[in-house]
């Protein structure tokens, strides 16, 4: 008991300062903020490989590639074991140089459970597909081209496909693409 009571004595003739701490103010918490936990499904996304490393620049920001291809373009896999089929791109890396194809190359996942009791799942996702694999596509004529740019007359700058001199980036492409987006998102809230 007096242990006790020597104890308190000696914790009641210490004093914190407001600047002792380092320099910095000592201002205890009164009541913490409340924290909001958002549940939302998590998105499978191939990630890189530890042995896969991004090639940097100086400053240690990754090299960006410059890609023929682009969100939305419709695109024929022209080597691999998805060869002669046609899709459309979902996600482009331009580190790797890589893009991911609806539907096409297919790989498994096996998933293990995130909570007691619930069971693992086989999971089938969309794995990337570099770059050099795939060629753009015409739906109208059925052919794969190389793509060109050209200076139309307003002065806007377009990509268009050589064999077949039809322009990719068109208004009504990039508002359908924007339309899917917004309805995908809608969907997933």
């Amino acid at each position: 008991m007096a242990a006790m009571v020597a104890l308190q004595s000696s914790m009641a003739s210490l004093s914190i300062s407001s600047s002792s701490f380092l320099g910095q103010r000592f201002s205890p918490l009164v009541s913490p903020a409340p924290v909001k936990f958002l549940e939302k499904p998590c998105p499978i996304v191939m990630r890189l490989k530890r042995w896969e490393r991004k090639e940097c620049k100086p400053n240690s920001l990754p090299v960006l590639h410059k890609m023929h291809v682009k969100i939305g373009d419709t695109v024929k896999i022209i080597a691999g074991r998805e060869k002669g089929k046609v899709g459309e791109i979902t996600k482009v890396f331009k580190h790797n140089s890589s893009v991911v194809v609806k539907d096409m190359n297919l790989k498994t996942k096996h998933m293990k459970s995130r909570e007691q009791g619930e069971p693992g799942q086989i999971v089938k996702i969309e794995a990337p597909i570099h770059s050099s694999n795939v060629m753009l596509y015409s739906k109208e004529q059925n052919v794969t081209s190389r793509v060109g740019h050209k200076i139309l007359e307003d002065g806007s700058r377009v990509r268009y496909l050589i064999k077949t001199g039809e322009i990719i980036d068109s208004a009504e492409n990039w508002k359908k693409v924007i339309k899917e987006r917004k309805e995908k998102e809608e969907k997933s809230t």
